[in-house]
């Protein structure tokens, strides 16, 4: 428990020494800036496949694990953007999604290169393309995931003529959506620890920090739709018409700072198992 005390206090030493608000603050509307123009990619994608219900689905499963009281102001909005009519999806408007969809790429990237003290040699298109194409592959993911969503109730119905005594499990297809939402933020978690920075630790190294972050996640998102529950009217009072966009930054603000906070255990816990060199032992190397 002393060990664990020591640590976690490092790391919010940490976090504050390398600006960890601040890098907060960008990685929160970064990413809000972001969601529109991914959503506008995967329904560009999507009506590749024919199916318009792919990018509902894709929607759907991002804002599974927000809080409703959060997910609730922004869904209307995403859904204005999903059945908008694009005649240049597939041309220069995807192509103008794509890069500003990697800007929330970029983002984390610059919050765990400082978390873990990495300097970053490569030069900028080499990492906006890495990141363009992290994009492109978590789109082709998620509409994969939503595939399977929306075969399994076709699938469902047709299992319960063959057997009908299944029929009590239904809620089998909820629970499904939210493993697989679940999942798809474990994964997103360790690919963005293991491959965004431009030092990449082991898988072991990074267990602690992905642990943290997830549970802490969990608690914010209860106690901020708490808040909300409660306290809503004073968002609307504050910032009127904004109010939504405010909503949803807060929110992303606070998941934000987690993030980097389990980064920086992840840190701390290396600065502790693998000391650095005193000062008078790096200079004698020279």
């Amino acid at each position: 428990m002393i060990r664990a005390l020591r640590l976690l206090r490092s790391a919010f030493d940490r976090f504050i020494a390398h600006d960890g608000w601040a890098i907060a603050s960008h990685i929160a509307l970064s990413v809000l800036m972001s969601l529109f123009p991914f959503l506008i990619l995967v329904t560009a994608l999507a009506g590749l496949f024919g199916s318009e219900n792919l990018a509902n689905e894709v929607a759907r499963l991002l804002l599974e694990a927000w809080p409703k009281e959060v997910a609730q102001p922004i869904a209307n909005e995403i859904r204005s953007v999903l059945t908008a009519v694009r005649g240049d999806a597939l041309a220069i408007g995807a192509i103008l999604s794509l890069y500003f969809a990697s800007s929330g790429v970029e983002a984390l990237r610059v919050g765990l290169n400082r978390a873990y003290e990495a300097y970053e040699w490569r030069s900028f298109w080499i990492t906006r393309l890495e990141s363009i194409g992290y994009v492109i592959a978590a789109a082709v993911a998620m509409i994969a995931f939503a595939f399977l969503i929306v075969l399994f109730p076709l699938g469902w119905r047709a299992l319960l003529r063959w057997v009908p005594g299944l029929a009590p499990f239904g809620g089998v297809l909820a629970f499904t959506r939210i493993a697989i939402a679940a999942l798809i933020v474990i994964f997103a978690l360790a690919i963005a620890h293991r491959l965004l920075p431009a030092e990449r630790m082991s898988w072991p190294a990074l267990r602690p920090g992905i642990i943290f972050t997830l549970v802490f996640w969990l608690l914010g998102g209860v106690i901020f739709g708490a808040y909300l529950d409660s306290f809503a009217g004073a968002y609307v009072t504050t910032y009127a018409g904004l109010a939504t966009a405010m909503i949803a930054l807060v929110f992303l603000y606070v998941l934000s700072a987690i993030f980097l906070l389990g980064a920086e255990l992840n840190g701390a816990i290396e600065d502790e198992t693998k000391p650095r060199p005193k000062v008078r032992e790096a200079l004698s190397t020279f």
